[in-house]
């Protein structure tokens, strides 16, 4: 069985928010390190994907990296530097704007993997497609993503609507809304409020 690494896309430029997504706290800590702890009991090996320049950046500059290419912007960057590094791993990519994730909904995931299909995703619970920042992706999707980014088109999601994957309707769908804006960051923080202590 292929190794099953783990990936926490931070590479991103957090435009809509006007701060850096994985250094807004919740619950005290920043973000990025709750994503990695979160994810790295699921995986054999775990690492955050960063921008060039980003990669001596304080928070950053604390985990493992794997530096994005040149090529492509946005999260299939990281995806695709992640699967060049390690091409024979399956990985579990998770976003690093997702404050409800929990490993419950990981786990969910984990359970429901079919390894036979290029990905396995969480079908959104507001419009039926696929969650493409919280799913694992085979070995053999590492192709078909390269053959598809080439075509001009760099979106993870596209790319799930476009190929055969499993999709999996998520028990928790709150787990996987994202905080973009700072409107979504204060619910965020609302939302984890109303759970009580971590």
């Amino acid at each position: 069985m292929n190794a099953l690494h783990g990936l926490v896309l931070a590479g991103g430029r957090s435009t809509r928010m006007r701060a850096d997504k994985a250094a807004l706290t919740y619950r005290r800590r920043p973000q990025l390190e709750r994503a990695f702890e979160l994810l790295a009991p699921h995986v054999s090996r775990a690492w955050v994907s960063v921008r060039e320049d980003q990669r001596d950046e304080a928070l950053r500059s604390g985990f493992p990296q794997i530096v994005d290419g040149p090529d492509v912007e946005g999260p299939m960057a990281g995806i695709i530097a992640a699967q060049a590094a390690h091409p024979d791993a399956a990985w579990l990519v998770v976003a690093c704007d997702l404050p409800l994730l929990d490993s419950t909904t990981l786990a969910e995931l984990l359970a429901g993997r079919d390894q036979g299909r290029l990905a396995t995703a969480f079908r959104s619970a507001s419009d039926g497609l696929p969650e493409p920042l919280c799913a694992v992706y085979e070995p053999a999707s590492r192709e078909a993503i390269v053959r598809f980014v080439a075509t001009g088109v760099s979106c993870p999601r596209k790319f799930l609507i476009r190929h055969d994957v499993a999709l999996l309707a998520p028990a928790s769908p709150r787990a996987l809304d994202n905080a973009n804006t700072p409107e979504e960051l204060a619910a965020a923080r609302l939302a984890l409020a109303a759970q009580g202590p971590a």
